[in-house]
């Protein structure tokens, strides 16, 4: 191959990566559900937006049977106990690995 020939290849092949890169970033961004700004109309599926805050306080469950899905953070939000106390509780429980059906202490 001459250089003259190679130069529009080694072009096309950047502008690819290049391509490659930004299609990368969008598929992640929108993965991860961005910001929100994008859809202003859309309403939220998290739980917590749906809530209204009342007056009285929240019973609290004696305990919580994990779900496919959840986190200790999401447990926290549907329950209303901070994640410190659900480790501090439940101290065998890894948090990086909840397993479906494990029950949980809550109080």
């Amino acid at each position: 191959m001459t250089p003259r020939a190679s130069a529009p290849a080694r072009a096309l092949a950047a502008i690819a990566l290049i391509g490659g890169f930004i299609v990368l970033v969008v598929v992640i961004s929108n993965s991860l559900g961005g910001s929100g700004d994008s859809h202003p109309g859309k309403r939220s599926s998290a739980p917590h937006a749906a809530r209204k805050k009342s007056g009285s306080p929240r019973k609290v469950p004696a305990s919580y049977v994990v779900q496919n899905g959840d986190t200790l953070t999401s447990i926290a939000q549907e329950t209303g106990v901070s994640v410190t106390r659900i480790q501090a509780l439940n101290p065998g429980v890894d948090p990086q690995i909840l397993i479906s059906g494990e029950k949980l202490r809550l109080r």
